[in-house]
């Protein structure tokens, strides 16, 4: 087969077409940069050509999306510190009655849309995707566990705010299709059966989801659905409109031969987060070749589950995208 580019190989692993090499990409936290939208921008493209990914998975700080809000955070500027919670944007019932939709270009927001606006200047013909949140994580960011007392507390309160945050995202998903983003990966860390029921997640979680994720996959090609945590509801997360799935498929329910069961969507996953961390060089390839063995290329691309650790070796990074490119 002639080989492919990068954008090539990513859209046809969407279409489960056959491809030259199985596509790979890598991302974790970049805390020393995420406040400065160019200087971030330029360090995930060069990460990128560094460890040859396929597509850049965009990385502002996780807490992006709470700050304009009213969550504070403090901010190390340090390589191995990410930003953190400093103090909750959510002091009492009435503070979420006080959330009202942005506009994307405001605060935070505007900050991360910069640096998509920047990326799209320098990454060339490679995909890139905007990093984005399910409205009930992002009101989770900002009141930290206690949404849930407040959810069935003080339902209208939160369905409010709910409503406030998913506008705001909405107007943020078409600032960034107008930048010139390939798509969107769309993370909900509230979708498990530990936090809400199933008529929970219908009314406070899927509710919002769906119309952010529908007017994606209307303005952009790629878009990714990150399921994270145990036990989540998986089987109706798939259902959301997208064009691939990502979730901890090493460590999490369904494993991947089961998942290709649920959905015939692409599969992003394969590489155990936590456990390249501590791999000896020698294991990965021989790790990775079964893993792509019992996934099957077509339709798939390999990927973290969710972030690396910022303190995993270069030469495990190298020696993954090596492994996975000889597949």
């Amino acid at each position: 087969m002639p080989q492919m580019t990068k954008r090539e190989r990513i859209f046809a692993a969407l279409a489960k077409k056959d491809v030259d090499k199985v596509p790979f990409s890598i991302w974790y936290h970049i805390p020393h940069v995420d406040q400065d939208p160019r200087a971030l921008a330029e360090k995930m493209v060069e990460l990128n050509n560094i460890y040859d990914c396929d597509f850049i998975k965009m990385m502002p700080f996780g807490n992006y999306v709470a700050v304009d809000f009213g969550l504070s955070c403090n901010y190390y500027c340090d390589p191995h510190k990410p930003v953190f919670e400093r103090k909750w944007g959510i002091d009492c019932v009435d503070d979420w009655y006080k959330l009202e939709p942005l506009p994307a270009t405001y605060g935070t927001y505007g900050k991360v849309l910069q640096t998509a606006q920047q990326t799209a200047k320098i990454a060339g013909d490679v995909p890139f995707v905007q990093t984005i949140f399910a409205p009930l994580t992002t009101a989770k960011k900002l009141a930290g566990p206690a949404v849930f007392e407040y959810m069935r507390s003080n339902p209208e309160a939160l369905h409010h705010a709910l409503q406030a945050i998913m506008e705001t995202t909405l107007n943020f998903v078409k600032a960034n299709a107008e930048a010139g983003v390939t798509g969107f990966f769309f993370a909900t860390q509230t979708a498990s059966k530990d936090l809400l029921s199933a008529a929970e997640y219908a009314e406070f979680e899927n509710k919002y989801n769906e119309p952010i994720m529908k007017l994606a996959t209307e303005l952009t090609q790629f878009n990714i659905i990150h399921i994270h945590g145990p036990n989540t509801y998986f089987e109706e997360l798939v259902k959301l409109p997208s064009n691939a799935i990502n979730w901890h498929d090493r460590w999490i329910d369904p494993p991947v031969e089961e998942a290709r069961k649920i959905t015939d969507k692409c599969l992003l996953g394969g590489i155990h987060e936590k456990w390249l961390t501590n791999a000896d060089t020698s294991e990965i390839y021989d790790d990775i070749h079964a893993y792509v063995k019992r996934a099957g290329r077509e339709g798939l691309i390999v990927t973290p589950g969710c972030c690396l650790e910022t303190t995993c070796p270069e030469a495990n990074k190298l020696a993954m995208s090596i492994a996975v490119h000889s597949c």
